[in-house]
């Protein structure tokens, strides 16, 4: 190997990693490879610092318009908009099937905290509704930039607090893909510092109990998948993608990074996190998994082969088809 080809080491722990060609996984499935592929046709394209919010809500309902279309296909429900506590949601049953009536799952949707409403919440509710027979209400959480932490999280609390009136916190469980992964991670710390008792179980997917774009699945992710950017270089600026919804917090809070607090992650109750290898959230998603392990509580890790950002979203492939059965297991297990 010439020097040329070999990482070279600074003293203070930064590497220079030379430029490869990443081949697709020999783990991943022929769909999962084929999709790859497909995306030399697809071109990604950031929205510009220039558009307003609702220029880009609107472009992501567009473009994600065509998968919620064959979500709904694949995983018939009936969907009824309603508002408890005071908030907007929709409830998600299965179309023509019994389902369970003695215990609801609460979605909390993606959407870097500025949009994917209602788009990522019918693509994250019908599989689980379907698959797994239950009632999923999805939250229309208060988002950037009208709003800042914690309007999102006190809107779930609202949420969960009124289902407690029906329904025991053991057959509750709350999970969400993205930035509803990371808030459903928040919420492992925010219902039990405002009195409310934990539910039965959390799916943080796509995410991690602490900040994105921080670890280093950032840069892998950020060179190797391209979703997203990777993290800035010295003295660049960062860009933000929650568009603010942080301003004025510090990132390492328990009510926003509760995994990096040993005290706040041993009150939470058992979670299943799934992320991917060229996912920006790997990170996150293994360190809150070991703080959870250290803390004693149960924890089930899944990392997806070759798999990027919310890979369960793409359901016709085997690893999503596979990660979404993982979810109904656990929600069976540990929903009494």
């Amino acid at each position: 190997m010439s020097d040329a080809a070999r990482p070279a080491f600074a003293e203070d722990g930064t590497v220079a990693v030379p430029a490869f060609a990443l081949p697709a996984s020999a783990f991943s499935s022929p769909e999962a490879q084929a999709a790859q592929a497909m995306r030399a046709k697809m071109p990604i394209n950031l929205p510009g610092p220039a558009l307003d919010i609702a220029t880009v809500r609107a472009g992501m309902e567009a473009m994600l318009a065509p998968k919620v279309e064959g979500v709904l296909a694949a995983f018939p429900v009936e969907v009824i908009d309603d508002t408890i506590a005071g908030v907007p949601v929709k409830v998600f049953t299965p179309k023509d099937r019994p389902f369970d009536p003695d215990r609801v799952l609460i979605n909390l949707h993606g959407g870097a905290f500025t949009m994917g409403w209602p788009s990522c919440a019918f693509i994250e509710s019908p599989p689980i509704a379907v698959l797994g027979g239950y009632k999923v209400i999805s939250v229309n959480y208060r988002m950037a930039p009208e709003h800042r932490h914690p309007a999102g999280a006190e809107d779930v609390a609202a949420v969960y607090a009124a289902l407690l009136d029906t329904y025991p916190a053991e057959r509750i469980a709350i999970y969400g893909g993205s930035a509803g992964g990371a808030l459903t991670g928040q919420m492992g710390a925010w219902l039990p510092a405002h009195g409310l008792p934990q539910p039965a179980a959390l799916g943080i997917f796509g995410a991690g109990a602490a900040r994105f774009n921080a670890g280093d699945s950032a840069y892998i992710a950020g060179y190797i998948d391209g979703s997203f950017p990777p993290p800035p270089k010295p003295g660049e600026p960062e860009a933000d993608m929650t568009n603010g919804y942080f301003a004025g917090w510090d990132m390492t809070d328990p009510s926003i990074s509760p995994a990096l607090h040993p005290d706040v992650m041993a009150q939470f109750p058992p979670t299943l996190i799934i992320t991917g290898t060229r996912a920006m959230d790997m990170s996150p998603a293994i360190v809150t998994n070991s703080a959870l392990l250290k803390a004693g509580v149960r924890s089930t890790l899944i990392v997806g082969e070759a798999m990027g950002h919310c890979y369960h979203y793409q359901f016709q492939l085997p690893e999503a088809q596979d990660a979404n059965q993982a979810i109904i297991d656990f929600l069976r297990e540990n929903l009494r």
